[in-house]
């Protein structure tokens, strides 16, 4: 793996402040945020300097049920060749569902949803990662994500999925520790059992980044700052091995520059203090095995015990249960995991299998941005909290891409948007998603001042018109911007 050291999460509204940040070796930047051919400036200042940068993919959704996108692929393979890039990563979830294998309308979930750990999702998973792999020119790292959720019927660990997936794949692993601490608070899984089962030697790097708890569940929300516990998750990690990066996360609420440069800091007191007892323990076993230092072995002294958990693929693998140590976390047994390869590894799962797939995922993304009733074996409680989550985040990032609405609607834009959400998912992404927000306020009448309703009537216009497919094959938008401006004038005339 390429040594990356320590990193943060490149956005523009942080540029400045990362420009000066001390003893950042490299920076990853989200993917389909970036134009190929136009290169941020302060973005191309780094890497004049000699900063790595590494595109980090949202988009692909390789645990989906579908092939990956042949079109969403390229564009990761022209970004990484744009920024010079020494691998590119995405993860391991799915992002939309629907489709031709469900002969339905698609569906987008806007969030990073998590995979069924069954033998049927990582088949399927690992035959679109190694689509993916053929198409770009540098590795692939893929990420454990967070959840609120639990699927029913699951059949493999987080480890012992993420290890058979790199045996088959030879894919290479970013391990997220705050999803890892997210996933122990709201799924209830040590973060130890699944670190003491990973394959470690196929870590490209680490994420850290803050999160908040509310009414027992946590948010992943990358708008607060590290905690303890995710540190904790961290210090573990390295106790196992030494990542060749760790970066740190900021989306949102950005914090001034000191305090990214104390999250930093701290990121590299455990990173150090590791490396260092990695160091010391590496002199000594040099110690005992030269001959001055060689301790003689006693007759009838016993033989060495079996590799403990640390080492899940030595002597012993799946001889019983094991205790596990947590830093934070207590001491739980759990049984020692034994991962069987697959029979046909390079295997193409048939259609039925993807099929199955797709059912299951539209099933639960229906019932979380459409209003469908819950799949079986869910625990509906999660599936609302998990449902207001999505509305939330796809509220936020509307406000974000399209300010003009809440301008525009004032205090009145989150409780409109929510009633608007709650049956109506997304099908062509956030951009899309406003101009159909604003579309349906326009529609429904829901708008009695006049002022408000023209002013969102002319950025509706604006940008549909912006939005508008070539003269020779109008679409759907063109024709309703107009017949809005149709409208318009006869209002006028009257």
């Amino acid at each position: 793996m390429v040594r990356l050291g320590t990193g943060i999460g490149w956005r523009p509204e942080i540029a400045g402040d990362i420009a000066r940040l001390p003893g950042i070796d490299w920076v990853e930047v989200v993917a389909e945020n970036i134009c190929p051919t136009h290169v941020p400036d302060a973005l191309r200042a780094l890497r004049e300097r000699g900063t790595t940068v590494v595109p980090h993919g949202v988009s692909l959704g390789l645990g989906g049920a579908e092939r990956p996108d042949e079109h969403r692929l390229a564009a990761l393979a022209e970004r990484a060749e744009a920024l010079g890039a020494p691998l590119v990563t995405e993860h391991i979830a799915f992002v939309r569902a629907g489709g031709k294998l469900t002969a339905s309308p698609g569906i987008e979930a806007g969030h990073l949803m998590p995979v069924p750990r069954t033998r049927e999702a990582l088949d399927v998973l690992c035959a679109n990662v190694r689509i993916a792999q053929a198409a770009l020119p540098v590795p692939l790292a893929l990420e454990n994500i967070a959840a609120l959720i639990s699927w029913p019927g699951e059949e493999l660990t987080e480890g012992q999925f993420l290890t058979e997936l790199v045996e088959r794949t030879g894919v290479g692993l970013l391990i997220d520790v705050a999803n890892l601490h997210t996933n122990h608070v709201n799924r209830g899984e040590d973060p130890t059992v699944a670190l003491d089962t990973l394959p470690t030697s196929a870590i490209a790097y680490v994420h850290v980044a803050g999160g908040v708890e509310r009414d027992g569940v946590w948010h992943d929300s990358h708008a607060h700052p590290v905690t303890a516990p995710v540190l904790e998750v961290l210090a573990e990690l390295c106790a196992r091995t030494t990542p060749p990066g760790v970066l740190l996360e900021r989306d949102d609420n950005f914090p001034p520059y000191q305090e990214l440069a104390a999250e930093l800091e701290a990121i590299r007191t455990v990173t150090e203090r590791a490396a260092l007892r990695e160091a010391v323990a590496v002199a000594g076993r040099a110690h005992t095995a030269s001959p001055a230092g060689r301790v003689p072995a006693l007759a009838g002294a016993a033989a060495p015990a079996p590799a403990g958990p640390r080492d899940p693929g030595g002597p012993g693998a799946g001889d019983g249960p094991v205790e596990v140590p947590g830093a934070g976390y207590g001491r739980v047994k759990v049984p020692r995991p034994r991962v069987e390869r697959a029979a046909d590894p390079a295997g193409e799962p048939g259609d039925a299998v993807r099929s199955r797939l797709a059912l299951d995922q539209t099933a639960l993304l229906s019932a979380l941005v459409a209003g469908t009733p819950a799949p079986e074996g869910f625990d509906r409680a999660r599936l609302k909290v998990q449902n207001r989550a999505l509305i939330v985040k796809r509220a936020g990032v509307v406000a974000r891409i399209a300010p003009e609405l809440p301008r525009a609607l004032g205090a009145d834009f989150r409780p409109l948007y929510f009633r608007y959400a709650r049956s109506r998912p997304m099908t062509g992404g956030y951009r899309r998603d406003a101009l159909a927000f604003a579309e349906h306020l326009l529609a429904a009448e829901d708008l009695s001042d006049p002022q408000v309703r023209q002013r969102l009537r002319a950025w509706w216009l604006e940008q549909s018109a912006a939005e508008r497919p070539h003269a020779h094959r109008p679409g759907r938008l063109h024709r309703l911007a107009r017949t809005a401006r149709h409208l318009l004038r006869r209002r006028r005339a009257a």
